[in-house]
């Protein structure tokens, strides 16, 4: 993996984990949630005229992620409600590159060198340390947050491979993102009524268009990356997120930091380096 791909995965990793704290600070995650994707999709839409189509083979494919993505922001909330955002985010974020690493060479007939699979491991192993610290959260959190790990892992390999035939990924992102937030708010409509959904996108519109930007621009370069180098390598360097999560929880948030989060922030740089020097 080339420094240029990982400089720009890492990016996109702060990213996504500013939008990921968007979320958080709200207070209602699933409404905040159905915003940064309404949000991906205004920003989406002044860039589609200046783009191709994406090659027909991948239009499936893009039905497919807005499903996926629809039942992932659902996961999110329903985790965060459910548990610690120290178990859960770790878990989710941790679990899902290794069900790639574990799989890819069978799905996309990838095969990792001896340096990026020990890379690829030691970055999972530093975000699954950082559960050790979860202060809140039962049996209910993590099955939750299990379950979006195979939602992860699974829009991943979509559009991963829907990405490479499209002929263009950046076109196939943004026509990607375009679903998922007629999906979800349809779905908030149904459940809350229009009335309070209305309520809620009056006063926090902001949150969904500096969120949604984040978000798609994030996703769009784990994509580009993924045209570039091996899935799983891309996956696993996407999910550093969770160190910028942590830096913006201590100084921004206020939120108390431990040693796990040392150990783990270590734990992670070394799986970088070794991605790098592999």
């Amino acid at each position: 993996m080339s420094l240029d791909v990982i400089a720009l995965v890492l990016f996109g990793a702060l990213l996504h984990a500013t939008w990921n704290a968007i979320i958080k600070a709200g207070t209602d995650k699933s409404l905040d949630a159905a915003l940064v994707s309404a949000g991906g999709a205004v920003a989406a839409l002044p860039l589609l005229s200046f783009l191709p189509l994406p090659a027909s083979a991948a239009w499936p494919f893009i039905g497919a992620s807005a499903i996926l993505q629809f039942a992932y922001f659902q996961l999110v909330a329903a985790a965060y409600r459910a548990g610690d955002i120290g178990l859960v985010y770790p878990l989710m974020r941790g679990v899902a590159p290794l069900l790639i690493v574990s799989t890819s060479s069978f799905i996309l007939k990838e095969s990792l060198s001896g340096a990026a699979l020990i890379g690829t491991m030691t970055i999972c192993a530093g975000i699954l340390t950082l559960a050790f610290e979860a202060r809140k959260g039962g049996r209910r959190a993590i099955l939750l947050a299990l379950s979006n790990a195979v939602v992860i892992a699974t829009y991943t390999y979509v559009d991963g491979i829907g990405a490479r035939i499209s002929g263009n990924s950046i076109s196939y992102t943004l026509w990607m993102s375009l679903l998922p937030p007629v999906l979800l708010f349809v779905w908030a409509v149904s459940q809350r009524g229009a009335s309070a959904v209305a309520a809620h996108v009056r006063y926090n519109w902001w949150r969904g268009l500096i969120g949604g930007g984040g978000s798609i621009a994030s996703y769009g370069v784990a994509l580009w990356a993924m045209t570039k180098a091996p899935v799983a390598m891309v996956a696993a360097l996407r999910e550093t997120s969770i160190l910028f999560a942590l830096v913006i929880s201590v100084v921004v948030l206020k939120e108390r930091s431990s040693i796990w989060r040392y150990i783990a922030g270590a734990i992670i740089a070394a799986g970088v380096l070794v991605l790098r020097l592999g």
